[in-house]
């Protein structure tokens, strides 16, 4: 572990400072919490490098799972708080509703065309997010081109929602909180007992999902990392379920990207509230207004900033703009892949999935099919951009 980069922590630090401030005064204590929430966020997904991306890629293409089976630690924790929250309405008195959405075409579509992404754009929607925190010039790119797709996909959102599909199916409101989540945690232990025999069944066993050098003290590993994948999966889904108690709905990411890139093109004369998807009573009043009144956009910030703090704590924030044409394209390509998609499935793998399965509904289920899907493909396609089919893990 090197020594912090005290620069690089002072300015983070003054950021995240100055951000709570100007949103504590100008939009209410919750807007201020909810940036912090979002820096603690980014600051956990850096130091776990919990990513889904390359998780899922060395699940499908080596066998390996440790990845996978801390997502279900973190799924596990997750449901097992929201499902008895939603079925209650309130969660700290604060009245709260699921991410909830039809489960259809849409998603099916949408989820493959996110995973194809994914693994040409090089992250999810979080691993975007703090990658770049975290200095990556190449993952500037995905995210400017995540953006774009993001916005296209408005525009082309409501004949997708118009194809065929099952509804909204809430697990939680079918079968009741206590069985819907007796069924998920079912499924979670099948699929962490099932990785783990699978990967001992390939490479003989399965090493430690930790196998990094501890830190001096327990407090320097927490502040500067790196940490175990568990800590990671811990951290996430209480942090998902503040955002839960905060904001009144959990944890999402893809929103904002739409909002942005929907915001730039007005600003430059599109007639962009003339579209149908921004004269939905939330998407209108998001454009209308400030983007830090947008929780979504708020959160994503900070875990930009989360992250730039882990990466100062770390030592770790060295910028490199050297990236080459091939993997620049699959940037790019996998970018507005990542950004239409994620609008199509009604979210990411943080909206959809994390968030979707959470809240019992079926949308995030068949999300993680047809994304997984989408990754399998991505994976194959990766070598025409000049990338190994598995690479060392990494922020994704």
């Amino acid at each position: 572990m090197g020594a912090s980069d005290r620069r690089v922590t002072a300015v983070a630090l003054v950021l995240l400072g100055g951000g709570w401030a100007l949103l504590y005064d100008g939009h209410g204590w919750r807007q201020a919490a909810l940036f912090l929430t979002g820096g603690a966020l980014g600051l956990a997904l850096y130091h776990a490098l919990f990513g889904f991306t390359a998780a899922w890629r060395d699940f499908l293409a080596d066998g390996r799972g440790a990845g996978l089976r801390a997502q279900m630690v973190m799924l596990a924790l997750a449901s097992a708080i929201f499902l008895p929250a939603l079925a209650s309405g309130s969660l700290f008195g604060q009245p709260v509703s699921g991410a909830i959405a039809p489960a259809g075409t849409s998603v099916l579509v949408g989820a493959f065309l996110f995973g194809v992404g994914m693994q040409l754009g090089g992250g999810c929607a979080s691993g975007t997010l703090f990658t770049v925190g975290g200095g990556s010039a190449r993952m500037v790119v995905t995210l400017a081109a995540f953006i774009a797709g993001s916005v296209i996909g408005t525009l082309h959102a409501p004949w997708w929602y118009a194809q065929p599909g099952l509804g909204t199916v809430s697990l939680g409101r079918t079968m009741g909180a206590g069985p819907a989540l007796a069924l998920q945690l079912g499924v979670f232990a099948a699929v962490w007992l099932g990785s783990l025999a699978w990967e001992r069944r390939r490479h003989g066993g399965a090493p430690p999902d930790d196998t990094s050098t501890p830190g001096p003290t327990l407090g320097q590993r927490l502040l500067r990392g790196p940490w175990p994948l568990l800590w990671g999966a811990l951290a996430l889904a209480l942090l998902n379920a503040l955002t839960l108690a905060l904001a009144g709905h959990p944890w999402s990411i893809t929103f904002a990207f739409g909002l942005w890139g929907a915001k730039l093109l007005a600003a430059a004369g599109v007639e962009v509230a003339a579209w149908p998807f921004w004269t939905w009573p939330y998407p209108a009043s998001a454009l209308r207004n400030s983007v830090f009144a947008d929780t979504t956009s708020v959160m994503n910030i900070g875990i930009v900033l989360g992250a730039f703090l882990a990466a100062g704590l770390a030592g770790r924030f060295r910028p490199s703009w050297r990236v080459p044409l091939g993997s620049l394209a699959a940037a790019v390509i996998g970018g507005l892949l990542l950004g239409y998609g994620a609008r199509l499935a009604y979210g990411c793998n943080i909206g959809a999935f994390f968030s979707g399965v959470a809240s019992g509904s079926l949308h995030g289920w068949l999300w993680i099919a047809a994304g997984l899907a989408g990754n399998f493909l991505g994976m194959r396609l990766r070598p025409f951009f000049g990338f190994a089919v598995m690479s060392p893990r990494s922020s994704g």
